[in-house]
């Protein structure tokens, strides 16, 4: 059997209680080793199998995976985050697949949700933005060409854009194609939730400087839009005119 599990934005305590469990009875456990903190591997057991997957191939790691299978050995496949965002897990799931091997997901903390916990901030605030974007620069590794950054710049909602920092340059330009401005709020969080990590807040036309002043080039993501100058409407939600299915408001109309 074999579990793919999130392992959460980098603190160890932010991994799920289903993912430690995992992560303490596997027989086998290839880890993101790029990302993923390697304080959770203090998890596993003594004699636990314990492999680099950022020095491996995909064929590698499937060959890791079926070695451990026929020995009837657990491996757990920790990735940084939750697998679903930038996990390059589907891949793995169709070898699987083909080679009949069972497996599971366990999701984890994104590093989207680390990073605006670290900013204090509310991705969808009443008034200025109810969608959130995440997306990538394109780099060495394409993107479909209707999501290029200033197509979905065009909206102008929050946006978490992951995998950029070393193109900032390139990406503030192509921001501002869209509907963001020099000024628009911005903020570079480096290694959210580790003991290291670092907020710059900044404007969208000072993403470059910014990053190239507090030496930030890698695992950083960045945050745009106007809900980190935060809202002065607040939410129907907790209005006392306003009706839910919980409780009866007093706007009569």
């Amino acid at each position: 059997m074999v579990h793919f599990v999130g392992a959460g934005p980098g603190a160890p305590e932010l991994i799920t209680l289903r993912g430690a469990a995992l992560l303490e009875t596997a027989d086998q456990v290839i880890y993101a080793g790029s990302l993923v903190n390697p304080a959770l591997l203090e998890r596993c057991r003594a004699d636990c199998r314990i492999l680099n997957s950022a020095v491996m191939t995909l064929e590698e790691v499937i060959d890791a995976i079926c070695a451990a299978e026929a020995q009837g050995r657990t491996t757990v496949r920790l990735h940084t985050g939750d697998p679903s965002v930038y996990g390059a897990v589907r891949e793995q799931m169709d070898r699987l697949e083909e080679l009949k091997i069972p497996y599971d997901v366990t999701p984890g903390v994104s590093s989207f949700c680390a990073a605006a916990a670290a900013l204090r901030a509310e991705y969808t605030l009443p008034g200025i933005s109810q969608t959130l974007i995440l997306t990538r620069m394109e780099g060495r590794t394409p993107v479909p060409e209707r999501e290029q950054l200033r197509s979905l710049a065009q909206h102008g909602s929050s946006m978490a854009v992951f995998l950029s920092v070393g193109m900032l340059t390139e990406l503030q330009a192509e921001l501002m194609k869209g509907a963001y401005t020099a000024e628009t709020p911005a903020a570079l969080v480096y290694k959210a939730s580790w003991p290291e990590e670092m907020v710059v807040n900044c404007t969208v036309g000072t993403l470059a400087e910014s990053a190239e002043k507090y030496g930030i080039r890698r695992t950083a993501l960045v945050l745009v839009g106007e809900f980190l100058a935060g809202s002065r409407e607040r939410s129907r939600l907790y209005d006392p005119a306003f009706t839910t299915g919980y409780r009866k408001g007093t706007d009569k109309t």
